[in-house]
């Protein structure tokens, strides 16, 4: 089941602009009824459904049962990320932080979506300078040309002014 499954999954996730945020609720739902109750990718594509049509009051405990169930590699970072972005339009900014941080080390390439959910959680926070800097150290690296340049700017946003090494004169 598990390479139809997720076919299967996928094709409603291609469709969903054409079938609409109910529809697409109503097929995550008939498909992740399918599976064992202990299986976390039931309740992480309920979540992801909910999230999508915007109902992240019913989103959160869905991505939360998924990694309490063990939801694993690649799929465990998704949760995460979705799990902060919607902890953070419920208000709670630190929390979404927290989650992202849990991650950080096991994105790999999520780690510029870990970068820019960050930023979104900092900006929440009030934080606007350290989200800049985050995201332009997150952006850098793909510069073709002041990558360094940039970095460093972008570190120097976070770095307390009496504290910004001085060059030139």
């Amino acid at each position: 089941m598990g390479d139809d499954w997720q076919r299967r999954v996928d094709a409603v996730w291609d469709a969903a602009s054409e079938l609409g945020e109910r529809e697409v609720i109503a097929r995550i739902d008939a498909l992740a009824a399918e599976l064992p109750d202990d299986d976390p990718r039931g309740p992480f594509e309920a979540a992801g459904a909910r999230d999508s049509a915007g109902l992240e009051e019913e989103a959160e405990p869905r991505y939360r049962r998924s990694l309490e169930l063990g939801l694993s590699g690649r799929a465990r970072v998704e949760a995460h990320i979705q799990l902060a972005s919607t902890v953070r339009n419920l208000g709670r900014p630190a929390e979404s932080l927290a989650l992202l941080d849990e991650v950080a080390a096991d994105a790999g390439d999520l780690a510029d979506a870990v970068a820019a959910f960050r930023a979104l959680a900092l900006v929440s926070t009030g934080a606007a300078d350290a989200a800049a800097s985050v995201a332009l150290v997150a952006l850098a690296p793909h510069l073709t040309q002041y990558r360094r340049a940039v970095d460093a700017y972008a570190r120097e946003l976070v770095v307390p002014p009496d504290e910004v090494p001085r060059t030139g004169t």
